[in-house]
């Protein structure tokens, strides 16, 4: 699927995502592959590895005031990438009926994140990205190019799952940065 890997440029995405959409550039080339499937398939067990033996009660760590807990930012990623999941789906099936936004900050309150361990909440993460490696390898050429309309904006169904690779990507950067203070 050539046409998923071609980066996707500007008015396939939200401006915003020019972040997402760079990090899964850099986490491609630090993963040595042209193939931002390569990099959708390795990334949950990435986040698991790096969190596998973790203290439990980092799960209720905020790297600083006013930040979200472990938990929270964990489930946060997982939530995301349910809806660009859907938003993919949407597109990439040629449907036109313009997406609405969400309230991310809205959504942490009730994840029930502090009620969740990190290996639970790993678990349930892995459980999403199987269910978008499902959708993403059943696209083709052609489904992956198709525009749609997001938050008043142009999407392609390729912006989306660079998005979703990328929303990834900054978020383990994140983890392990900030969340468990390594390089």
């Amino acid at each position: 699927m050539s046409a998923l890997n071609t980066r996707p440029i500007a008015g396939e995405f939200p401006p915003y995502a020019v972040l997402y959409v760079d990090a899964a550039a850099t986490a491609m080339a630090a993963a040595h592959t042209a193939s931002v499937l390569t990099l959708l398939e390795g990334q949950a067990q990435a986040m698991h590895a790096l969190l596998a033996d973790t203290d439990p009660s980092l799960a209720s760590h905020a790297y600083a005031p006013g930040k979200w807990t472990l938990a929270e930012s964990l489930l946060h990623v997982a939530d995301c990438e349910r809806v660009f999941g859907y938003r993919v789906l949407r597109i990439a099936r040629g449907d036109q009926t313009p997406l609405q936004g969400f309230d991310q900050d809205a959504w942490v309150p009730e994840s029930g994140a502090a009620n969740r361990t990190i290996a639970d909440i790993l678990t349930e993460i892995e459980a999403v990205r199987g269910s978008t490696l499902a959708l993403v390898r059943s696209l083709t050429d052609a489904s992956v190019q198709k525009t749609g309309i997001s938050r008043d904006m142009p999407v392609s169904a390729r912006g989306i799952v660079w998005m979703i690779a990328g929303h990834f990507a900054h978020h383990l950067d994140i983890t392990r940065t900030r969340y468990l203070g390594r390089a």
